[in-house]
């Protein structure tokens, strides 16, 4: 019985997908210019909602979509800014209640000092 080989191919570097009956969805593409007047071209989905901005390749400077070879106008965004623990604290508890809080804290912790159970 004659020995039979199996042939193989180098994992990774060929695919054996083929394009054949694949349907591809329309694309535009679009332009975003940077501060220093730098063109990025990006393709979107034509039926894509687009991003005012895009990161420039080139510079990484934030560019602007351009439409008939205009800058956009921005929108401006309601970006809310970041609130600190004191202002979170605020919205569940009045000043009045914080107060009550800190001087029941205060009186437990000075009767701890006084028996010597605290740590100092």
């Amino acid at each position: 019985m004659a020995q039979s080989t199996m042939r193989g191919m180098r994992l990774g570097t060929q695919s054996l997908e083929s394009e054949k009956g694949v349907a591809y969805s329309e694309r535009a593409t679009h332009i975003y210019r940077c501060a220093n007047e730098h063109d990025t071209q990006v393709v979107f989905a034509a039926e894509a909602e687009l991003p005012q901005t895009w990161q420039c390749k080139q510079c990484a400077l934030e560019g602007t979509l351009l439409e008939d070879g205009k800058k956009v106008t921005l929108e401006a965004n309601d970006d809310k800014t970041p609130r600190s623990h004191w202002e979170m604290l605020l919205e569940r508890r009045t000043r009045e209640e914080l107060e009550e809080i800190l001087q029941e804290r205060l009186e437990y912790i000075r009767a701890r000092r006084k028996a010597g159970e605290a740590d100092i």
